[in-house]
């Protein structure tokens, strides 16, 4: 990891996708956070490999990577935070420091406390307010989601030749096979976020079968074919 702090700018990205948690357009981030990753910006990001960023409508959307998690995770913890001015920057440099305190006292990672909302803010249930391309979280029953995890995770283990092997989805599709489709996608979607789990593309599309496209999860404006889960 790069022992060169983030400016501030990019720090803000990062801290400000990691409370989303989740794929979240310009638009809306500015709406909500006050920011929008654009510009330098967002090509240095993208560049770090810290932010995946693609177009969406007018503008971009993004969303946190693995990396991105890590390095956020990194500098938190060795204090490599930029420089904040002011009252506001005291009140910023003591609760990011006490976070990783925080984190360390309960054995938890960022990705357990900053969890994608349940929900979307009135400000963006209304259509003409809504970005382009925005799409609101469909509610899940009490329980649903955390059970379909489960279930997943249960799936990958008796589906891997080898702790950490790829499992298609194709695969794990035909296992599952009396959850719904759209509670898996959303699973999977939600479960793309964690430290341990990672959802890829085919990298030769030639090989993939109609089963195997019909099988993809979509994410990010691409398919993903393949589970990873970390032991």
């Amino acid at each position: 990891m790069s022992d060169k702090a983030l400016s501030l700018p990019e720090f803000s990205a990062l801290v400000a996708l990691a409370v989303e948690a989740r794929e979240i357009s310009n638009t809306e981030l500015k709406a909500r956070r006050g920011l929008s990753i654009d510009g330098k910006k967002r090509v240095k990001l993208n560049e770090l490999k810290l932010v995946d960023s693609w177009k969406q409508g007018r503008g971009f959307a993004h969303v946190l990577t693995d990396a991105g998690w890590a390095r956020l995770g990194e500098d938190l913890r060795a204090g490599r935070l930029p420089v904040f001015g002011g009252s506001s920057g005291v009140i910023a440099r003591a609760l990011l420091g006490w976070l990783p305190e925080f984190l360390e006292r309960t054995d938890q990672r960022l990705a357990d406390v900053f969890q994608p909302p349940e929900f979307q803010p009135p400000e963006f249930q209304s259509p003409e307010l809504q970005p382009p391309g925005f799409q609101p979280l469909e509610p899940q029953p009490p329980g649903e989601s955390a059970d379909v995890e489960g279930r997943v995770r249960d799936a990958y283990t008796r589906l891997a030749a080898s702790p950490g092997a790829w499992v298609s989805l194709t695969r794990l599709r035909a296992l599952l096979g009396d959850v719904p489709r759209e509670a898996l996608d959303g699973t999977l979607t939600r479960m793309e976020r964690l430290a341990d789990v990672n959802l890829v593309p085919e990298s030769n599309q030639k090989t993939l079968s109609p089963q195997d496209r019909e099988a993809a999860v979509r994410i990010g404006e691409q398919d993903k074919h393949l589970l990873w889960i970390g032991q």
